[in-house]
């Protein structure tokens, strides 16, 4: 490639010192690649939370008072009572960190229902029909 340059830089032809040097015109003349800046280092956010404070918004959200509430409520709730403990987003966070985003509330469950199976043993003893 250092030939090639120095070939055109001379007044050659782009043509000719492609000939010259081997390699094709497309290649010579190709803009050369930028390298790419490293990344940055992940600068940690200086308002993260700690362990300790995700502990205490664990407990609070799975406290017998909030355990039945979305978010978004025990956030309402909060607040009512003057206590600023997280973002919805962040309980959000804290609560999916957990794989506790999900129905919150106690339903009741009902047992799978066994499907009817019409059994024959011999000809003509069942009928069914679709409607």
């Amino acid at each position: 490639m250092a030939a090639y340059r120095q070939l055109t830089m001379a007044g050659v032809s782009t043509r000719i010192a492609a000939g010259l040097t081997g390699m094709s015109r497309a290649t010579a003349t190709r803009k050369p690649s930028i390298p790419l800046p490293a990344p940055a280092p992940l600068l940690v956010p200086a308002n993260k939370l700690s362990r300790l404070e995700r502990a205490r918004i664990l407990t609070v959200v799975n406290s017998p008072d909030f355990v039945d509430l979305p978010p978004i409520q025990i956030y309402a709730q909060l607040l009512d009572q003057g206590v600023y403990l997280a973002s919805i987003s962040t309980l959000y966070r804290v609560l999916a960190e957990n794989k506790q985003v999900k129905e919150r509330r106690r339903l009741a469950r009902h047992p799978a229902r066994a499907i009817p199976e019409l059994v024959a043993t011999g000809p003509g003893q069942v009928y069914s029909w679709d409607i």
